[in-house]
């Protein structure tokens, strides 16, 4: 997993951050009047304008009547996938659109959240027609982290799985597939993960069931032996890695849970003893819920998603709406994870949190999903996901307050400031017109080589 580090052109910065109030994600409430001290890209010091006297002359970041929050983490992302923002067609884009230019589209489907306060992603991975892309998401990571580009922090995952397997199947079955993109047994699985690893992933991605977006296969298909499973995991871990395993059904939960997985994704089939074991284990799970929606299910549709596929997604909603219910309800650790790839709109990323809360979870539950549990999932606890002293300043000014409506979060406009290990990427206080992405949705020209 990457360091992380302030930014190295802003040594000895130091500044003052004032809002009208904050919520730290530690307590349950928004504290009002606060004033974060942020010295060579960390929080120094936290109080009120009385307790935090700001020294004449000092660098002031005043944020007026928002809210402070955490920069938000997505951790069940696709940026480099054939998104619908960018792509008329992704059946076509598949054949049609080199690795080079789905690279570019990656920073620009990354910069969009970036631009909404999700200053840390995991991107989940993709299969390509031309492989399975790692090399060029990592170079995206580095990019990034290097300065040469602007965006978010990104873990980058990369799909370690069987042959004819849910994530293989994005592909049509008669697919010419290039390169090493799929395996079968342990040890064959051990070299694709040290493959991928040798590439500089940060996760090792696989999948234990079938899934919902792919066509003729069903979610219940088991996906792997417990043998390979194992294989996986103990690779991932046994480079300092891990390992993140789709989920659809009570069968591949109880498979990750005995091979150790980091994570499970998505929110499927369940079952109240399944349920339960995940509760014990403490294993964080990503609902990804926002694929699931009446927009994603319509989105496909226009994309030319296939009526078999269209239709399995519309069986699965109900279900993993109330198995999210059902999980929140048991105290899983929950952590917010969208599954935005072909659907739906890159940068929409908070929609999910309004969909956590229409399901009854407590608005600041919702917002610790995308902050400090997000961050704890992917190891990053003890620098990400809250404002306390001594955390990275990943810092975001929202115009309203979350916990009192958390579709405050969704507006561009009302996302005043993201700010990144110190440094101020976006700020549209009023006088202030920065952003990483000036270009707003449906303004650019959309690839259909039809």
């Amino acid at each position: 997993m990457q360091s992380l580090q302030a930014n190295p052109g802003h040594k000895g910065d130091v500044h003052y951050i004032v809002g009208k109030r904050m919520i730290d994600c530690v307590g349950d409430a928004a504290v009002e009047d606060r004033v974060i001290e942020v010295s060579d890209g960390i929080i120094t010091r936290i109080g009120s304008r009385s307790e935090l006297a700001i020294p004449p002359g000092a660098s002031v970041i005043d944020c007026g009547d928002a809210t402070l929050i955490p920069g938000m983490l997505d951790i069940h992302i696709h940026t480099l996938m054939f998104n619908c923002l960018t792509f008329h067609n992704f059946r076509v884009a598949q054949w049609e659109i080199t690795p080079e230019l789905q690279q570019m589209y990656g920073l620009f489907h990354a910069q969009l959240c970036f631009d909404m306060g999700f200053t840390t992603l995991r991107d989940m991975g993709l299969a390509s027609s031309r492989g399975l892309m790692v090399a060029e998401a990592c170079a995206l990571r580095d990019a990034i982290d290097m300065g040469i580009v602007e965006g978010p922090r990104m873990l980058v995952a990369a799909f370690t799985t069987i042959t004819g397997s849910h994530l293989d199947l994005i592909h049509p079955r008669a697919a010419l597939r290039t390169g090493f993109q799929n395996a079968d047994g342990p040890w064959e699985l051990r070299k694709l993960a040290r493959t991928n690893l040798r590439q500089g992933c940060d996760i090792i991605k696989t999948c234990a069931s079938g899934g919902g977006g792919t066509d003729k296969e069903e979610p219940d298909i088991r996906n792997m032996t417990q043998e390979e499973l194992d294989a996986l995991v103990d690779e991932a871990h046994a480079f300092h890695k891990q390992c993140a395993v789709h989920c659809f059904t009570p069968q591949s939960h109880r498979m990750a849970l005995a091979a150790g997985a980091d994570t499970i994704e998505h929110m499927v089939f369940s079952d109240d003893e399944v349920i339960g074991m995940i509760k014990e284990a403490g294993t964080y799970v990503t609902p990804t819920l926002s694929h699931r929606t009446d927009h994603a299910i319509d989105l496909r549709r226009e994309q030319g998603t296939s009526q078999f596929v269209l239709r399995k997604m519309k069986s699965l909603q109900p279900i993993c709406f109330d198995t999210f219910q059902k999980m929140y309800k048991a105290g899983v650790n929950i952590a917010m994870g969208t599954d935005m790839g072909f659907d739906p709109e890159m940068g929409t990323n908070a929609r999910e949190l309004e969909i956590y809360v229409e399901l009854g979870m407590k608005p600041i539950d919702a917002l610790r999903t995308a902050t400090i549990n997000a961050a704890r999932a992917v190891k990053l606890g003890d620098k990400l996901g809250t404002l306390e002293v001594g955390k990275t300043a990943d810092i975001v000014a929202v115009n309203g307050n979350p916990l009192q409506d958390i579709r405050c979060l969704q507006q561009k406009k009302d996302i005043l400031l993201v700010m990144k290990e110190g440094k101020v990427y976006a700020d549209r206080r009023p006088g202030h017109s920065k952003s990483v992405v000036n270009a707003e949705p449906g303004s650019w020209k959309i690839v259909d080589y039809l």
